[in-house]
This record gives structure tokens, sequence and C-alpha cells, in this order.
């Protein structure tokens, strides 16, 4: 795996590209976070009691931030860079430059990252305008560091899937089928506690639980039980997934 700094040259590219679609993707992340948590939040918390002694507000915007970088960027790595190796034709004008496959592709994994991060900083815009915060600013800034982990992550998994993608359809494999169940059973709206064990044990094998256990604990200030196993987990995972992705995309690049 070759990479430099020439990585920052691909995600300026992308930067770039992104200022002509700055207005409609800012409207429509921002209106994303308000569906989420005024239905959910007040509409749905208004009928769940109380959550550890908290509203169930509380409860629901952390798993909502790490859900809503896991959603931005995987799309981005889905749909994104398919539009850009196979229509657009950016990643053959990319690789024709010093820049290497590799880096082509660490680029636009950063960049993803980059868009996680902007969906989750303004879902917990609106979230602090609702008068839910973190525990505390240093909390807070953790939780901005955790979100581009998140991006990372997820990225990675989403641009495997994009290397071995046909068509476009392709994708409502993973998305129905992995990104779906994640957003339903990682514990993002209520708590797995009264779940069957099995449905539990299934949970576990989820990135997104994890992921969404660290938020909570980090947004709260409560530790979870096995959070650092989870940490250890998700690292390990981000590190194996970002190799691969690397190294199927350059099969697909470079034939």
């Amino acid at each position: 795996m070759s990479l430099s700094y020439r990585i920052a040259y691909v995600f300026l590219r992308n930067l770039y590209s992104y200022k002509r679609f700055i207005v409609p993707t800012f409207l429509v992340s921002l209106v994303e976070p308000l569906f989420y948590l005024v239905t959910f939040g007040i509409g749905m918390g208004a009928y769940m009691g109380a959550f550890g002694g908290q509203p169930y507000l509380h409860f629901l915007v952390p798993g909502v931030l790490a859900t809503a970088a896991m959603m931005s960027s995987s799309f981005e790595c889905l749909y994104g860079t398919y539009i850009k190796i196979v229509h657009e034709k950016v990643y053959d004008s990319l690789i024709a430059t010093p820049v290497s496959a590799d880096e082509a592709v660490a680029g636009d994994i950063a960049w993803a990252s980059f868009r996680g991060l902007v969906s989750g900083s303004l879902m917990m815009g609106v979230a602090l305008v609702m008068g839910v915060a973190p525990a505390s600013l240093w909390r807070a800034a953790l939780l901005i560091v955790f979100l581009v982990f998140i991006g990372v992550l997820f990225g990675s998994l989403a641009m495997i899937v994009t290397s071995v993608a046909p068509s476009f359809d392709f994708f409502s494999y993973y998305t129905e089928l992995v990104v779906t169940p994640m957003f339903f059973f990682s514990g993002v709206f209520f708590p797995l506690d009264n779940f069957p064990g099995w449905m539990k044990t299934l949970a576990e094998f989820l990135p997104l639980t994890h992921a969404v256990r660290i938020s909570r604990a980090v947004f709260t200030g409560q530790p979870a039980p096995g959070l650092g196993w989870s940490l250890a987990g998700l690292v390990a995972l981000a590190a194996v997934v970002f190799t691969v992705s690397i190294r199927m995309m350059r099969k697909r690049l470079i034939k």
C-alpha cells in the first residue's frame, strides 16, 4: 500500500467539486437531523419516559450522531465513488497524474469521513438548539474526533462493496441487508437489554452497536461495560477494512 501527502490533493479536489452542491447538501443534512430528533426524540419520546433518569432525547442523540456519520460516509463511498469511476472517469484522470490508485482511494475515504463529520456536526448543532449537549466541552471535542473515525470505518466498508459493484442496483444488497439492520438493531433508538439472547449476540457483531455505545458514553459521561473492548474491536476492524478496501479498489482501477 503506497500512501503519501498526495491524499490531500484528492481530498481538496473533492472539496472544490463539492462547492457546487454545498447549499442543497447542507439543507438535506440539516433537515435530516431535525426529522429524527423531532419525530423520535420529541414525538415518540413523550411516550417513552425517562432513560437512566434523563429524557429520551438525551438517550437518542448520541446514537443518531453515530448513525449520521455512518450514513453519510457510506453513501459517499458507494454512489459517489461509483459515479467517479464509471460515469465521470475521475479515477482514470487521477491515476494518470503522480497520484497513485491507493492515494486516490484513500483520499476518497478521507473525503467520506469529512462528509460524515459534517452530518454529525450538524446533528449535534440541532441537538444543542434543542437543549441536549455533551457532558463537557472536551467530551464534545472527543466526540468530533470519534465521528471522523466512524467515517473512516464505514467509508472503508462501503468502498469494499463499490470495488465489486457491477451497477447501482448492487448497492441495494448492502444498504438493505447490512446498513438498514444496523440502523434498527444497534441500540440507536432503544436499549438492547430486552432483546432475545440470540438477537443481542447478533447485535454485538454489528460495528454500529459498538460505535453507538462509545458515542453515548462520551456524550453522557457515563461509562458502559466493555467500552475498551468495543473501541479496540472497532480500531482493529477499521485497520483491516481500510487496507482491504485499498487493495480491492486498486484491482478494479488497474487492470
